[in-house]
């Protein structure tokens, strides 16, 4: 079973800048790759595989346009290739019913909220024994672990939230837990307006109502007082 750990990263200056072009780089694949595919499409041809788009990503890493692409981690890069791939599959699946619909792949942008990157175990990022997360042309970088990892990760993700903070994503490989012993069972409890209490398994409590109550016996009580004479023994 896989599980994810999700830690805050603490990059240095030099660290954010190399994650910048590492997150640039792999946003600019991604829209290439996407836009041969739209192209493609429009133009009426076959699919363009993703064996076809990893060969084109190692020709343009040649060209003058494209050489910066050579400054990051190549697994990233193929990485990103992968993402578009499973975007695709998840939309076709969709039309098929195989699965709830989503929408086709879409260009992303430098401004889109969550930038990530993701590093595989042949990209040879690796936990120092100083317990700081090695990334390849990245660095060290230094991690704020709240718990210990139960086995080796096998990849990494990289991200950086709308609010400019870094955090990485785990994934690791865990036994199934055994079977938990049966427990009393407990619900959740809303107090609300209609009802003094509604439980989460769906039993509406009604509301006592003391003040209404009282307010019906204080109303009787003024109606005995108001038949009786000022002054008199009832009264």
């Amino acid at each position: 079973m896989q599980l994810r750990y999700g830690f805050r990263l603490y990059p240095n200056g030099s660290q954010r800048a190399a994650l910048a072009r590492s997150f640039g780089c792999a946003r600019v694949v991604f829209n290439d790759a996407l836009r041969v595919r739209e192209d493609a499409r429009a133009a009426g041809l076959s699919f363009v595989t993703l064996g076809e788009l990893s060969r084109r990503l190692t020709a343009s890493k040649k060209t003058p346009e494209r050489v910066w692409l050579g400054e990051v981690s190549s697994v990233i890069l193929q990485q990103s290739l992968r993402d578009l791939d499973i975007g695709y599959r998840n939309f076709f699946d969709g039309l098929k019913g195989k699965r709830p619909r989503v929408g086709a792949p879409r260009f992303k942008s430098r401004k889109d909220n969550r930038q990530a990157v993701r590093f595989t175990a042949n990209a040879g990022w690796r936990i120092t024994p100083g317990g700081k997360l090695r990334l390849p042309k990245i660095g060290d970088v230094w991690v704020k672990w709240s718990r210990s990892l139960p086995s080796v990760p096998s990849t990494v993700t990289v991200i950086k939230d709308a609010a400019g903070r870094y955090f990485a994503s785990f994934v690791v490989e865990t036994e199934p837990s055994e079977v938990l012993p049966e427990t009393t069972p407990e619900v959740g409890i809303d107090l609300g307006l209609s009802h003094f209490a509604i439980l989460s398994d769906g039993t509406k409590i009604d509301s006592p109502r003391f003040l209404r109550r009282a307010e019906k016996k204080l109303k009787k009580a003024q109606q005995l007082l108001c038949r009786k004479a000022k002054g008199s023994n009832n009264r």
